[in-house]
């Protein structure tokens, strides 16, 4: 079991160091020049100040050079300004970022770390609450339309899911926002609030509106996997060995059938907890919370390069850290799996 997850968590990393250079490839090597959108319109026709601003922000390295120094800085940190002459001549502007650095924004100016540390805990707050209603919903529905297959109750569940399947985030987000919290006054209005600042009761109050937006569009999904995951283990042999042996229908669903069912059910989770966990972008814009997914639209708007490669490999690494996550609860799940 160790030489497994070992082995995983080495494809990992493989994994995470081409990401990274890749998306260092496809953002900086491209011929849009990120130095003429950093320093803005001071250098606007003047060519000594743009070379000024690519040697103070390393742009004037090679992309494989540049990749090489952000690699360093996730590993050990790094200062900023890039030139080193720049910093040794004015230690007063130099501004270091600690391990893992993932750099530093010029428009913000402040690293890549800082703003991610202040939007991180807003979009994974959003995430955990969505997580906890989709999957505790998604499952539930799910097995309750398998064991009631083909009644009314089925087909209102499986129907039910696949108009809410159909709408998009913005809609359901603004619908929640202007009816359920402005026009018809049912819940208050949603602003996030930290625990620290307002304790456990107000922070899930004000992040039931958002999360209910997201776990609408992801447990219509997971409603009709776990239906059909669960209606496919059900018919299997050993399930009819199991209810011929005398043991409770409860048993042979939650014990023998659900657990079949759970492998399919953890890769979903997996990917689209990762994905959540980026920030959902459409979700912050519609509730105004600055998480991620705001962070990302606005340095895609201002060009902020810097923050964007940050961001991508974040979301990156959450991707491959549940990917891994994934590939070791297979292994408890189903022991075969640790023999791939």
């Amino acid at each position: 079991m160790l030489a497994y997850v070992i082995r995983r968590v080495v494809i990992g990393v493989v994994l995470l160091l081409a990401m990274s250079l890749v998306t260092f490839v496809l953002f900086f090597a491209s011929p849009i020049d990120p130095a003429r959108f950093a320093c803005g319109k001071s250098c606007a026709g003047n060519p000594v100040a743009l070379e000024a601003a690519k040697k103070s922000l390393g742009y004037d390295k090679p992309t494989i050079v540049q990749w090489s120094d952000f690699v360093q800085g996730v590993v050990v940190g790094r200062d900023f300004p890039a030139d080193e002459q720049l910093r040794e001549a004015a230690p007063e502007i130099v501004t270091h970022c600690a391990a893992p650095c993932l750099g530093y924004s010029v428009y913000n100016s402040k690293t890549i770390n800082e703003l991610i540390k202040g939007a991180l805990p807003i979009s994974a707050s959003v995430a955990l609450m969505a997580i906890l209603l989709w999957l505790t919903g998604g499952v539930l529905f799910g097995v309750t339309a398998a064991v009631f297959r083909g009644t009314i109750l089925d087909r209102g569940i499986v129907g039910a899911a696949l108009i809410f399947y159909a709408f998009p985030s913005f809609f359901i987000g603004t619908f929640l926002l202007r009816w359920v919290s402005i026009k018809w006054d049912i819940y208050p209005f949603p602003q996030y609030v930290a625990i620290a600042d307002g304790g456990v009761f107000e922070w899930a109050k004000n992040l039931f509106l958002p999360a209910l937006t997201l776990a609408l569009l992801y447990m219509a999904g997971y409603v009709r996997m776990t239906r059909a995951f669960v209606l496919e283990s059900m018919s299997e042999d050993y399930v009819r060995t199991a209810r011929a042996k005398g043991l409770p229908g409860r048993t042979v669903l939650f014990k023998h059938g659900l657990r079949a069912a759970l492998t399919p059910l953890v890769t979903m989770a997996g990917i689209d907890i990762a994905s959540v966990l980026g920030g959902a972008i459409i979700t912050e814009s519609v509730f105004n919370y600055n998480g991620l997914g705001k962070l990302a639209v606005t340095a895609s708007q201002t060009f902020d390069l810097p923050t964007l490669v940050g961001l991508v490999i974040l979301l990156g690494s959450f991707v491959i850290v549940a990917n891994i996550i994934v590939d070791v609860l297979y292994a408890f799940i189903d022991p075969r799996v640790r023999v791939g």
